[in-house]
């Protein structure tokens, strides 16, 4: 038989609005949508190449800076809602940021609705609506004719 305890606590964390996050706290657990995500940078630290780029989580509460490292850079899109499990909240210049840290993980829990393409037939109906494309390519409607009024 398992008693759940507080330790159990500790170690799965509970899921905190953005509002709610400590500066300079571990143990970060948040679920939140992937607001926007600047372009990564190369470093190299210590011998060893790496990257880093700076993303934005929002959820209901409010909105974070989150710091991508290395793998998580490519895993995680605009529009993404991610879970944070076990990451660290730190401050810079007064605002709080959050990361995976060295014992966090990202995990993505569903994949954002954007889609990428240079298909010119998916572009043409990611505009919604039956509106012509003015490309001259499609046959006029003869159904609107206009009736004679005595």
């Amino acid at each position: 038989m398992h008693f759940h305890s507080k330790r159990d606590e500790e170690k799965e964390g509970f899921t905190v609005e953005i509002k709610d996050l400590k500066p300079n706290s571990g143990n970060v657990d948040i679920v939140a949508q992937v607001a926007s995500k600047e372009t990564p940078r190369s470093f190299e630290k210590f011998g060893k190449a790496g990257r880093v780029c700076n993303a934005v989580l929002a959820d209901d509460s409010g909105s974070v800076k989150m710091t991508l490292w290395n793998e998580d850079i490519d895993k995680v899109n605009v529009g993404d809602k991610v879970h944070l499990q076990n990451g660290w909240c730190s401050e810079f210049k007064g605002e709080k940021q959050v990361s995976s840290g060295k014992f966090g993980k990202l995990v993505i829990v569903e994949k954002g609705k954007q889609v990428f393409t240079n298909d010119p037939e998916i572009l043409a109906g990611a505009g919604g609506g039956d509106e012509d494309e003015g490309d001259g390519s499609e046959e006029p409607e003869t159904d609107a004719v206009e009736e004679e009024v005595d």
